[in-house]
């Protein structure tokens, strides 16, 4: 189970700061045709938590595995 939500938030991690950090977002979501979304994804305000969370998630998966030696 460690791993999983180890992977998962390490996931969403990296996601999120190509996020933050590029241009990425908004040609991801026009291709997907969800383009009215980049107003409101697209804010700092929405962005950093979610990698906070993340690597929150991460951490704690990596707390598992390593109380599960």
């Amino acid at each position: 189970m460690g791993r999983i939500i180890t992977f998962m938030g390490g996931l969403g991690a990296s996601v999120g700061l190509v996020c933050c950090f590029t241009a990425l977002l908004p040609f991801v979501l026009a291709s997907v045709g969800a383009s009215s979304l980049i107003a409101t994804l697209y804010r700092d305000s929405i962005l950093f938590p979610f990698v906070g969370v993340s690597l929150i998630l991460m951490g704690l998966g990596l707390w598992m595995m390593r109380r599960n030696r």
